[in-house]
């Protein structure tokens, strides 16, 4: 799994940059001898990356249509939900027992990126922490991850690899408002219902009142993000999720315009978030759903387009079973016509469809949307 990182060795990589340094965008520009270091799912666009990275990822978005979305983690145990935690109510310290069961023998990243270019895919995006908190890469900020777990692996690491050994965009699923983890996480009281599960009696391990502390969440999430993009070499986007905690039940609406953004947009100190994100990694994208600050570099709705502004790009982003996300063996998976009906619409509103797969305990991608995932592909290869 140490394989090379862009000509750098994985190890040596993280020891030169440490876990704040600003070196990452000499080090995707790497050599002054030779010119810039360009990603290898960036190949093809050295010109316009050499002279603006972003501008060169931008047009590599617009014109890459399809992407693979993973969701995993301690839900997928489980097979019923990937809010499973917050819709049961299960007490944390409960649900944390989940990770002495997760053991993912049967995650394969060369499996799942052969899968994507079968489908006709140019990136790949996983669920790094959902909501749950659960982490699927190596970080000093908490235990709570898999490489502290029987798998003793991290999911992150083989993942990239791959994709940058198949010339695929890596992004970076992130939950960003939601975490039912966290001590100092946004909490019901301030944030609407779902910001964390309704525990009765009150969850004992979250902070309240005055003992409540968001800048120790947000600090947190910071941390993590720069352990993202130090760790993994070049990102090709970071993906977060949970808009409707810092939208707050005010407005429950996107903000595509700086002028706006929500009230207690500047309390959860997004636009600073994203200033870190490209001074780690220039070239990388961010998105939030259906935009909250309006500076995001493209949206992210579920299912269905929205209206937006500027001719920004736009990602549909759904999934290959029906109502959940993570793998439900409850929910029956779609057929090749209704997923290829997905891939059409989007096309037609001139917009990326982002197509969910969910792995079952073991990692494994269920066969029957592996098969439909190929079935597309063949029809992309025939129909154009």
């Amino acid at each position: 799994m140490r394989k090379q990182i862009e000509g750098i060795n994985r190890r040596s990589f993280v020891q030169t940059l440490g876990v704040g340094a600003l070196l990452l965008p000499q080090a995707l520009r790497a050599g002054a001898s030779s010119g810039p270091e360009i990603p290898s799912y960036l190949k093809g666009y050295e010109k316009l990356f050499a002279e603006n990275p972003r501008a060169a990822a931008l047009q590599w978005f617009r014109e890459a249509k399809f992407g693979l979305f993973i969701h995993y983690g301690l839900y997928s145990l489980e097979g019923r939900h990937e809010w499973l935690q917050l819709y049961e109510k299960i007490p944390v310290a409960a649900y944390a027992k989940l990770k002495d069961r997760f053991t993912a023998e049967k995650f394969d990243a060369d499996f799942i990126t052969d899968l994507a270019l079968a489908a006709g895919m140019r990136y790949v995006n996983i669920t790094t922490r959902h909501h749950d908190s659960f982490c699927l890469f190596a970080t000093k900020q908490t235990d709570f991850n898999s490489v502290n777990s029987p798998a003793k692996r991290d999911l992150v690491a083989e993942l990239a690899d791959a994709c940058r050994n198949k010339g695929l965009g890596f992004c970076l699923y992130y939950s960003h408002g939601r975490d039912w983890w966290h001590p100092h996480a946004p909490n019901n009281d301030r944030w609407g219902g779902s910001a964390r599960p309704a525990y009765d009696p009150p969850e004992p391990t979250y902070a309240t009142g005055k003992d409540h502390d968001l800048n120790k969440y947000l600090d947190f999430m910071s941390a993590q993000m720069t352990e993202l993009l130090t760790q993994y070499g070049p990102i090709a986007a970071i993906w977060l999720d949970g808009i409707m905690v810092p939208l707050s039940d005010q407005t429950k609406k996107p903000c595509p315009k700086p002028a706006a953004q929500p009230d207690n947009a500047p309390e959860f100190r997004c636009q600073e978030l994203y200033d870190h994100i490209h001074s780690l990694q220039p070239q990388v994208l961010i998105s939030y759903k259906q935009g909250l600050l309006g500076t995001e570099d493209f949206f992210a709705p579920e299912h269905k387009a929205i209206a937006a502004p500027d001719n920004r790009p736009m990602e549909i982003c759904s999934t290959l079973q029906d109502g959940s996300w993570g793998f439900n063996k409850l929910k029956r998976h779609l057929t090749t016509d209704e997923a290829w009906a997905k891939l059409i619409a989007a096309r037609s509103a001139n917009a990326n469809l982002l197509l969910n797969t969910g792995p079952m305990p073991d990692g494994s991608i269920p066969a029957e949307q592996a098969r439909v995932l190929r079935e597309i592909g063949r029809r992309i290869r025939e129909q154009g």
